[in-house]
């Protein structure tokens, strides 16, 4: 970034903040916590190239890396909100195949591997929150679970991953240079007054759209519930709380999870550089450490009060993992000094957020034991 006025960096702190806290409504309000994630992401540089003078040379890598944070935190939401083996199984899948894929990317500036390993992910998670607004997911099927997310692969994230990433068009400067014949510095107003018959043309297919929707939302069964957006409120609600749990269960996973995001923000963001070897050895180190030292603190009392709140186990965690970073970096010193002090501070909280919020749902995962109602399709 370059330097900016003082307007320019209250629009890119309010817009930053907004990336980073909303992912954390996606726990108790799904459906709209991740729309508002998925609308930000998508406006977040219009909004810059509107508002301010921003340098954004640099925001990609920045973007990136903030959409993997939003997508694990609704990964991790699953554990808390979802019952359904099918969907926990498929969404396990899909999330991984897109982190592994988005971190060959990351490592190998391969473009296509964004279209091999598309974010069907996301999409297939706003599906199955829209069908828990009214319906208890157990009444899908396997089948139906699967078809859903072929669907959405094929006819949605493939068309959308190849029009951004291979043929690299945007959608903006399209609509207004090839649809509406403006410049893309015009205004809509502009546009969509220069093809009038274009324009009329356009709506008649949306409103066509809304009305095909609307009949088809009519002619779905009678819902289990009211209309709800709030997690709490749909199927059997959220998992129990568990009260016992083995410091060892998901602790592959989680290191695995954590590895990957890493990865990818040291890659995306230069400020984070630092090498894969050492990345692994510090998340490996961290979490056993965590797991463990974690687990003693725990059984303490006192010290178990601190885990009872979210909180207070994060703030606990990252005070936890100061300590083994700072033990870790003199017994493994680095020999790189380009690493600033908020760089190695945003690894931090990074790190103790998902190992607090993993640690917290992990346990609540509750993939079987359901007795599956007539299909939404069939009843």
């Amino acid at each position: 970034m370059i330097a900016a006025s003082g307007a320019d960096l209250t629009i890119f702190a309010i817009v930053v903040l907004v990336r980073l806290l909303a992912p954390l409504l996606i726990f108790r309000f799904p459906l709209p916590a991740i729309i508002v994630c998925l609308v930000v992401d998508a406006a977040d540089q219009t909004i810059f190239q509107q508002f301010t003078d921003l340098d954004l040379t640099s925001y990609q890598g920045y973007d990136k890396a903030l959409d993997i944070y939003y997508l694990t935190i609704a990964y991790i939401s699953t554990f808390r909100n979802w019952s359904h083996p099918a969907g926990l199984a498929v969404a396990t899948f899909l999330w991984y195949y897109r982190l592994i894929g988005v971190t060959l990317f990351e490592l190998t500036d391969w473009r296509t591997l964004l279209l091999i390993f598309p974010n069907t992910f996301e999409y297939f998670f706003i599906f199955f929150e829209v069908v828990r607004t009214k319906w208890n997911t157990s009444r899908l099927s396997s089948k139906q679970v699967v078809l859903a997310a072929a669907a959405i692969w094929i006819f949605i994230k493939l068309p959308q991953e190849y029009w951004i990433h291979i043929a690299q068009l945007d959608t903006t400067d399209f609509l207004k240079e090839d649809v509406f014949g403006v410049e893309v510095t015009d205004s809509w107003a502009t546009a969509l007054t220069n093809r009038p018959a274009v324009t009329a043309l356009l709506l008649a297919v949306i409103i066509g759209l809304l009305v095909l929707a609307v009949r088809l939302w009519r002619r779905l069964p009678p819902a289990d519930h009211r209309f709800t957006v709030d997690a709490d409120k749909m199927d059997a609600g959220p998992a129990p709380a568990v009260s016992t749990v083995d410091w060892k269960a998901g602790l592959v996973e989680k290191i695995v999870l954590i590895f990957l995001v890493l990865v990818i923000f040291s890659e995306g963001i230069p400020q984070l550089s630092a090498t894969i070897p050492r990345i692994l050895l510090a998340v490996v180190v961290i979490v056993i450490a965590n797991a463990a030292l974690g687990e003693l603190l725990r059984r303490n009392q006192l010290f178990a009060r601190a885990w009872g709140s979210v909180g207070l186990a994060f703030v606990a965690t990252t005070v936890l993992n100061l300590g083994i970073f700072i033990v870790l970096q003199w017994i493994v010193p680095s020999n790189d000094d380009g690493a600033s002090r908020g760089a190695i501070a945003l690894y931090l909280l990074l790190l103790s957020l998902i190992i607090t919020l993993f640690d917290r749902y992990h346990p609540q995962r509750r993939p079987s034991g359901l007795r599956e109602k007539p299909s939404i399709i069939e009843s």
